[in-house]
């Protein structure tokens, strides 16, 4: 029996978003992190393990674009460094429209279903998952309950009408539970929870 070996741990699955206080991800003239990282913030960023990033095939055109531009644009270091890291990085695109080779160095195409994928992923990788934008991939995980962390960095600006990719438009409702929060410098907050998704509002018929 002491040769029987342990089953193996399900890796977890994170959905990480960084939003404006209006829920935006980016807002028209504004620069990235809307100017506001802080040095703490990017220390916590870069102690952050390895990930295997999961996205889908829109994410993956803008970001292999802009990873293939980062060198001749004028961004910040921090920009840079953070675009030269994800090259080196494992990434798994879902897509039936795209096909090999991927000019995106480390990439790994899945055109079958991305739920079943991500569900045997989280049993064979040896690194834990996240998202990588992918509104519409993010919100199915979290549907299909696959989903073991749902983070969210709020950036103290309101972007109003020059905000881009307004996310919470394309979510269902969920409930969820905080499990961590965090103030980092210049008023950034980190706010993780463990996510349920509700099939219809918590109240009774004649309260909704």
């Amino acid at each position: 029996m002491d040769d029987i070996p342990a089953p193996r741990t399900a890796q977890p699955l994170l959905v990480d978003f960084i939003l404006s206080l209006d829920g935006c991800a980016a807002g028209e003239g504004w620069p990235g992190w809307w100017g506001l990282q802080s040095d703490e913030y990017l220390d916590w960023l870069a102690g952050e393990p390895d990930y295997v990033s999961l996205m889908g095939a829109t994410t993956y055109r803008l970001m292999s674009e802009m990873g293939q531009q980062a060198e001749q644009i004028e961004i910040s270091e921090e920009e840079k460094a953070s675009f030269e890291e994800m090259a080196q990085l494992p990434k798994v695109v879902f897509s039936s429209t795209l096909q090999e080779p991927l000019a995106w160095p480390n990439t790994t195409l899945i055109s079958t279903d991305a739920i079943e994928a991500v569900r045997e992923l989280k049993q064979t990788s040896s690194l834990p998952l996240t998202t990588v934008g992918s509104i519409r991939l993010s919100h199915s995980l979290m549907k299909a309950g696959l989903v073991d962390r749902f983070r969210v960095i709020l950036f103290p600006v309101i972007t109003g009408r020059t905000g881009l990719e307004r996310i919470w438009d394309r979510f269902e409702d969920f409930g969820l539970e905080l499990t961590e929060a965090r103030t980092f410098a210049g008023g950034l907050q980190l706010l993780e929870y463990a996510p349920t998704h509700l099939p219809e509002p918590p109240g009774t018929a004649w309260e909704r």
